[in-house]
């Protein structure tokens, strides 16, 4: 039972934290338009409770799972105060104004992650073997090279420089590495697709000191290096979908319970400190998946806005679009509930969900 506790309260405060935001960027730039936002509501129905400002309902409704922001006449341009009768750019800005709001979101938590004091390793990293043939060979690293810098930024350990390597997947890199006494910079390639166990750069780095020590910024650095990984992390997400196309890795995706499962193992590895890291990864997916331009999410009717411009002003019927948004719901809840389902064999199995 506390194991279950453990996964399911910090996924669900997550998910509504992150999903209450999203939905808070769509109802200000609403606002700020001119369109008339019939409901605004935390969870989603049935209904516990409601009351009415203004011309907006607020309610308080069962599932926490969330909330939602109802706008008049999504498809529909009848009515002035609708989201269809305003001008394309108004729509385009009400539109992926969730999203946009998520990457606000990813930043601060980023930061604040950056500015509580946590245990990091501080040991270099220093190469242990040079595949031969491989990428990192050919640019003439030898083993027993100490790592001081990619591309210019500082590598204080393994992680660092994994996750900067990560970073530029498909690129070359300048390492700069210290040979003995002497610095060199040299120009490595980053391979999509290695062979087994050979990474992408053909190298393998151990710490050089096996020491760790407790790291904090200060608030305008923090905001600096959220800012910063809030973007690699949009990068990386990027890499990684080129990956499966290139055969290096597989999807690997999960639905609503394997999140939970994935939040729980976060919290029992790393602690609660690591939640703000991996509340701000969750909100980067939910920027990018709902602007996908799929039926029935953001980027779906951002992408028929798009084809109005593109049939210059030419509306494509109220109800087809519905219609097509329809078959989006449909399909996206089919997806939810198959992962759900592979999601709970996992769970039965007794698996992890990150291995």
């Amino acid at each position: 039972m506390n194991a279950i506790l453990q996964s399911l309260l910090p996924f669900l405060a997550i998910i509504v934290f992150l999903i209450l935001a999203h939905e808070i960027g769509h109802f200000t730039a609403a606002k700020l338009s001119g369109v008339r936002v019939l409901e605004f509501g935390v969870g989603f129905p049935p209904r516990l409770t409601a009351f009415k400002r203004g011309e907006t309902e607020y309610s308080i409704n069962a599932l926490p799972l969330g909330g939602f922001v109802r706008l008049l006449g999504e498809e529909d341009p009848s009515h002035p105060q609708s989201l269809a009768a305003k001008p394309r750019p108004i729509r385009l800005f009400v539109l992926s104004a969730g999203s946009f709001m998520n990457l606000l979101m990813a930043i601060a938590l980023f930061t604040m992650g950056f500015m509580i004091p946590r245990e990091v390793s501080v040991g270099r990293p220093i190469i242990s073997e040079v595949v031969p043939g491989a990428p990192a060979e050919e640019a003439g690293l030898k083993a027993g090279d100490v790592i001081y810098k990619i591309n210019n930024r500082e590598i204080k350990n393994v992680q660092d420089a994994s996750y900067n390597i990560r970073l530029n997947l498909g690129e070359r890199m300048t390492f700069t590495v210290k040979r003995g006494r002497e610095f060199l910079e040299l120009d490595v390639r980053a391979r999509w697709a290695p062979p087994a166990d050979q990474g992408p750069t053909g190298i393998t780095i151990a710490s050089q000191y096996p020491f760790t020590e407790t790291q904090s910024y200060p608030p305008w650095e923090a905001l600096r290096l959220g800012t910063r990984y809030t973007f690699d992390a949009l990068k990386i997400a990027r890499n990684e979908v080129i990956s499966w196309f290139k055969g290096a890795s597989t999807p690997q995706v999960a639905g609503p319970v394997g999140i939970a499962q994935a939040t729980g193992e976060v919290v029992e590895e790393a602690g609660w400190k690591s939640l703000l890291d991996f509340a701000g990864l969750l909100s980067i997916n939910l920027a990018v998946i709902n602007i996908l331009p799929l039926p029935f999410l953001d980027g779906g009717r951002v992408l028929f806005v798009l084809l109005e411009i593109a049939r210059r002003g030419r509306r494509i019927a109220p109800q087809k679009e519905a219609l097509v948004h329809l078959v989006g719901f449909v399909f996206i809840m089919a997806l939810v509930v198959v992962m759900g389902y592979f999601d709970i064999a996992r769970l039965i199995r007794g698996e992890s969900f990150f291995r």
